[in-house]
């Protein structure tokens, strides 16, 4: 059992007393902080989807067709991989260094990006990249964090919500027209996919440098946990790869299984190091002792998965079945951006007035397992207002999910513990999206061959279909005509020969005889059903777990605020205390907590001094008859029952 400090020597740098006005900024300053931040998650969010509407066009300039999975599954990995280093290395050093050194590299990752003469080039450089991305959005939800309280913070976050949803529709309205164009300014139009971030990342470093200026006590100084990060690396990047590739190679082939194996080894590898590191580890594991947290990061790997699986069939849906441009696909999906945003700023206000989050998550999750199944009856038939009122539902939905989930895990967690808690939600939401849209779009082309193919073969007897491949077969676009001859090829035989171009190559189908399109299309609206009726069976998990975790009740001091209280004593807020390690409470203070989320009753304790052991239960002292204070004057309390009782007892 050991004796509980008010804070341990060399936990902190020198604090600022209780209350410092240096420790509160005003609405107006932290207004002017979050245009710096907006700016530098404005990069990342926009990148996602600006490339992902133009990589297909950056392929064929670069002679790598094939290759253009690994360009995005190198981003993907560099980007997760660095979202919990970033997050450690900020609570120990600070988080505006680590801020414009993700902006920096991102610039840097850009502008090498726009200059690639092979794909393997630009695999590199999205590497680079996406370093730099992953801490452009976890560090500014952590800053957010420091300055602003959590019962408070829901408002700020909005802002953010706002500037992902922005860039979601813009993304790729600017990636059709930077990619259809065949130079800008003497330059390839595509390498201005790139290029655009250059001037937008310079304003943020600039803007960033001026204003990012907020009292902060740095944690303490460490070693680094180069070997947790290495094991990480060999745990997550197999786990990556296949999730990318599996579909391509076989779930069962023998490098899925080599991948499966090494991921394995480097999961238990990296829980060993952290074990040995304790408290200088990436991820300290006694952040996943405390229950509330531990069942957050299973909420965020099940809502990740759906959220992302969810966003990448939806254009799908409107390309392949609406015949729309990537373009306009990406603006059909504004009504889910406007969901998600009303519904962050709906939740933001009420949150703030009443200091409850509970409620909004689980509306949010009912909203997502309801239209996704709704979705699951979508046809090209449809009316498109009907789809577009489902996608707003689920981006409302989405909306009181997202940002109360990580307003709730920056709150569950010891102020100190900011960025981990922040790092490591977003971390493991980048893990499940990665799974999801693995896991979806292997169901969605597993079961659209074989649809495809039954849908030919009922089509084939009719006089419509058979007059529908005669005008394919002479159609002057021999992209067309080699497709109806690949019909004519597999006559009688279901339409294989088909089937597999078509999987390869979408864009077709809108040039089609209606009569030979309607099959393809029947056959995909049945896969995209099945999709998100799987996407909604998943989401029940979310539910479940949404619905049984506990609600903390919301600090009301801001990150800062409160390790400085921490650090001389005085404690976290006494109306609202979440569970964390021992470090992190006053003992004796009405309202705190233990670590395994147990309130201290007031009453309980009355006439006595309590403490909170290692083991996390509370544990009252004798009552002595009087005030028991520190050498700093700071209420403390004695643990061990065998020093004897001189009237002051010191921590």
């Amino acid at each position: 059992m050991s004796n509980s400090t008010a804070a341990a020597p060399g936990d902190t740098a020198a604090a600022a007393p209780p209350g410092d006005t240096s420790m509160t900024l005003s609405h107006r300053q932290i207004l002017t902080i979050m245009g710096g931040l907006m700016i530098g998650m404005f990069l990342a969010a926009l990148d996602q989807t600006i490339v992902s509407t133009s990589i297909r066009t950056i392929a064929d300039d670069l002679n790598g067709y094939s290759l253009q999975a690994w360009v995005t599954t190198a981003y993907l990995i560099t980007s997760t991989l660095a979202t919990p280093i970033y997050g450690k290395l900020s609570d120990m050093y600070g988080r505006k260094p680590f801020f414009m050194a993700a902006i920096t590299i991102f610039v840097i990752g850009s502008l090498l990006c726009s200059t690639s003469t092979s794909m393997y080039e630009l695999a590199g450089f999205r590497a680079l990249q996406g370093i730099g991305a992953g801490g452009l959005f976890s560090l500014a939800l952590t800053i957010i964090g420091d300055i602003v309280a959590p019962r408070e913070r829901a408002k700020y976050q909005g802002y953010f919500l706002a500037v992902f949803g922005t860039s979601s529709v813009l993304g790729p309205v600017l990636g059709g027209l930077f990619a259809g164009q065949d130079s800008i300014l003497w330059v390839s139009g595509w390498r201005w996919v790139f290029l655009v971030n250059v001037p937008v990342g310079l304003v943020a470093l600039v803007v960033v440098f001026r204003v990012l200026n907020y009292a902060r006590i740095p944690g303490v100084k460490r070693n680094i946990d180069w070997w947790g990060a290495f094991a990480l690396a060999v745990g997550v990047v197999p786990i990556l790869v296949v999730a990318e590739q599996g579909r391509e190679w076989g779930w069962g082939s023998a490098r899925s299984i080599i991948c499966y194996a090494i991921g394995v080894v480097g999961v238990a590898a990296f829980v060993a190091v952290e074990k040995a590191m304790g408290e200088a580890a990436i991820i300290p594991l006694r952040v996943f002792k405390n229950r509330v947290f531990a069942q957050g990061i299973v909420i965020s790997i099940v809502i990740g998965s759906v959220m992302f699986g969810a966003i990448s069939v939806l254009p799908q849906y409107y390309q392949v079945l609406r015949g729309s441009s990537p373009t306009i696909a990406g603006l059909q999906l504004l009504p889910m951006v406007l969901g998600l945003m009303s519904a962050s700023i709906f939740s933001g206000q009420l949150i703030s007035r009443t200091g409850r989050y509970k409620i909004f998550t689980m509306i949010g999750v009912v909203l997502v397992t309801v239209m996704t199944f709704l979705l699951h009856y979508v046809s090209p038939s449809t009316s498109l207002y009907i789809v577009m009122l489902m996608t707003f539902g689920l981006g409302f939905g989405l909306g009181n999910l997202m940002q109360p989930l990580t307003l709730a895990m920056q709150n569950v967690l010891p102020a100190k513990d900011m960025g981990i808690s922040t790092s490591s939600a977003t971390f493991f939401r980048q893990i499940g999206g990665t799974l999801g849209v693995a896991v979806f779009f292997s169901v969605l082309f597993s079961l659209m061959g074989p649809n495809i193919a039954d849908e030919f073969q009922k089509a084939a007897p009719t006089q419509e279909f058979q007059q529908g491949v005669r005008e394919a077969v002479q159609s002057s676009d021999p992209t067309v005509s080699a497709f109806g001859r690949s019909l004519v090829e597999a006559a009688q035989g279901g339409g294989g020969g088909a089937t597999g171009s078509v999987m390869n190559d979408t864009s077709v189908i809108s040039k089609l005889p209606e009569a030979v399109a309607a099959p393809i299309k029947a056959g995909f609206s049945g896969a995209m059903d099945s999709v998100f009726l799987t996407v909604s069976i998943v989401s029940l998990i979310a539910l479940v777990a949404v619905f049984t975790w506990k609600e903390m009740p919301l600090r009301k001091t801001s990150g800062t605020q409160a390790v400085a209280d921490d650090a001389m004593g005085t404690g976290p807020d006494p109306d609202a205390v979440p569970g964390g390690s021992t470090q992190d409470r006053r003992p004796g203070v009405a309202g705190d907590a233990t670590t395994s989320g147990e309130i201290v009753d007031p009453a309980a304790v009355h006439g006595k001094h309590t403490a909170i052991a290692d083991e996390g239960g509370p544990i009252v002292a004798p009552d002595h008859g009087g005030r028991h204070e520190a050498a700093d004057g700071t209420t403390t309390a004695v643990v061990d029952d065998d020093r004897p009782n001189p009237g002051r007892h010191e921590a």
